[in-house]
Formats: C-alpha cells, structure tokens, sequence
C-alpha cells in the first residue's frame, strides 16, 4: 500500500515520518486490498487542546471505498496511533456493512456471514480468522438500521458563487447547502468544518475522479 505523509503548519521529523509510513503500512497489511493512504498533519489552533494540539488525518482507499479519521494527541506519534485505532474499527464496520448488504436481509445468509471468518468482502481481507462469530445476526441487522433514510427532501438548485452560498447556509443554519458552482458549472456543497471553517465539495468530471 502506498503511504504519503503531508504537512500544514506543523514540522514532522523525518524520523517520525519513517515511522508513520510504517504503522499505517502494517494496517495494509491486516486489510488486503486497500491501495493507498493519505496520512496528514496540521496543528490545532484551539487553546482548549493545547496538549492534544497535534492532529493526524488519514485518509485509506481502497475497492471503490474511502475510509477518513481524524485523531488529536500531544506529539505525531501519539495522533498517529489514536488514528490507527479509529480505522481499524471503521475497517470492521465496513466489513460488517458490507456482509449485511450481501446478505440482503436473509437471516440464513446474514447467518452464514457472522459466522465467517473477519475476512472483508470485495478484497478488503484480514489475515487473521477468529475461531467465533465475528459478529451476530442481530448486530449486523442493527448495524444496517443505523442507515435508514428517515427523510427526504428537495431543495432548490440555484447558481451561486461559493461564497453566496456559504452565506446562504448561514442564514437557514444548516451544517451544508447544495447549489451549482457558478464558477465550474457543476453541483457543489459548502459545509460547516469542525473546526468552524467553511469547506466546499466540487463534483469531479469521470475522468478527473478516476
């Protein structure tokens, strides 16, 4: 798997940065399939976490899927680690997701696939096989449950510079808002970050996106 560490006002050793590469090389290895990894750093500017001012981002894809952390700590290292942690459990997730959808709601093959081994469907594989269920019936149906669609809703499609509509966000006190790019042409969203910035989501050409 190809790793590649960036940087935003914040120095990584390089020293720091070998290790890095190799702790998320070695999740890699546990989940076959995933092709790349972005792992970035940026420092908190947030005085309430000046001793977890440290932030790693990890970005993993791999079959069509892209799995995103985001973890605090007081040094690269400590961030690096805790971000680990958080995309060893999405992975699991993303397995258990997957199983469900394959499963299609039959309770015989949702039984099977609990049964199985924690190997993830479409390439996403671990080595290791545990000698029980991964995971019950009844957990991975809960887990599908946690994506019902409760609501839906049709918005209008107005062209807008992004700043327009970040603005008009603002006004509805939504988190996002869809428009056209005035400046592209294509459909965009703004959002609210979390740390209270305002991001904007262009739609790529196929050809850009492959």
């Amino acid at each position: 798997m190809q790793v590649n560490v960036s940087s935003r006002n914040t120095q990584v050793a390089k020293g720091d940065r070998d290790l890095v590469v190799k702790k998320v090389s070695r999740l890699g290895e546990k989940f076959l399939g995933m092709q790349s990894a972005e792992v970035h750093f940026f420092e908190e500017k947030n005085p309430r976490l000046v001793d977890h001012k440290e932030v790693c981002e990890v970005t993993l894809t791999g079959h069509g899927h892209h799995v995103r952390v985001k973890a605090n700590g007081p040094d690269h290292l400590t961030a690096t680690d805790l971000a680990i942690e958080k995309l060893d459990n999405k992975l699991r997730k993303l397995k258990t997701k997957l199983q469900a959808h394959r499963s299609h709601r039959d309770p015989n093959k949702a039984k099977q696939w609990a049964s199985a081994s924690t190997d993830l469907p479409n390439g996403l594989l671990t080595e290791e096989a545990p000698n029980e269920a991964d995971h019950t019936v009844e957990e991975i149906a809960e887990y599908v449950e946690s994506f019902q669609i409760v609501k839906s809703k049709v918005v209008e499609n107005l062209t807008l510079s992004p700043v327009d509509a970040a603005m008009r966000m603002d006004l509805v006190g939504h988190a996002f808002y869809f428009f056209t790019n005035a400046d592209t042409g294509g459909p965009a969203v703004v959002y609210r970050r979390e740390d209270g910035n305002i991001g904007l989501i262009d739609v790529a050409e196929p050809s850009e996106a492959a």
